[in-house]
């Protein structure tokens, strides 16, 4: 097995932004696209699209809008090399290389931010073996066994993303784009 893949999670209906999340352009540059090359910047080195083809590797949701475990799933098996996955919400462009430090550097299982299920870093090992779709992304962290890191409270706005237009122009205004080099 290899070392770190990510998945970028952009199969949701978007209804509360009233358009793709994944097309929202941040810092001149599409938020799905800016989130790929985050993941590629915390040391990816492989990463996948679950839900849409946005001009990036890919895999569609296996059920259309069940949740984004299905999409965790059907990315995971697309990439069976990978022995830690890095899950990325396509809603969080904010994100830098080192608000996922923490995460990268969690024990065997993974781990994820405490009230926060997105971004997750969860090891191949730690996926259960049998699981429905449209299981919550806070359940799969339980049964995993992640461990549940405190945030700084300066990231938190970036790590919750955004669902809506306000919450998107709240992201846009104070929190400057992070360098991703």
């Amino acid at each position: 097995m290899s070392g770190l893949a990510a998945i970028v999670l952009a199969g949701g209906r978007s209804s509360r932004m009233g358009r793709d999340k994944a097309t929202l352009v941040w810092a001149g540059e599409l938020a799905v696209r800016r989130v790929a090359r985050l993941a590629r910047a915390a040391g990816a080195a492989q990463v996948m699209v679950a839900g849409g083809d946005h001009g990036l590797p890919f895999i569609p949701d296996p059920v259309a809008h069940a949740g984004p475990v299905g999409g965790l799933l059907a990315a995971a098996a697309a990439m069976p090399d990978a022995a830690r996955l890095l899950v990325l919400a396509v809603d969080a462009p904010t994100l830098s290389p080192l608000d996922l430090a923490p995460l990268l550097a969690a024990p065997a299982a993974g781990a994820v931010y405490r009230g926060q299920p997105l971004p997750m870093l969860i090891a191949r090992h730690a996926l259960p073996a049998a699981l429905d779709p449209g299981t919550p992304l806070r359940r799969l962290a339980e049964i995993a066994g992640l461990a549940e890191l405190s945030p700084e409270a300066a990231a938190l706005a970036r790590l919750r993303g955004a669902n809506t237009p306000a919450e998107w122009a709240a992201l846009r205004g104070p929190i400057a784009a992070p360098a991703l080099s």
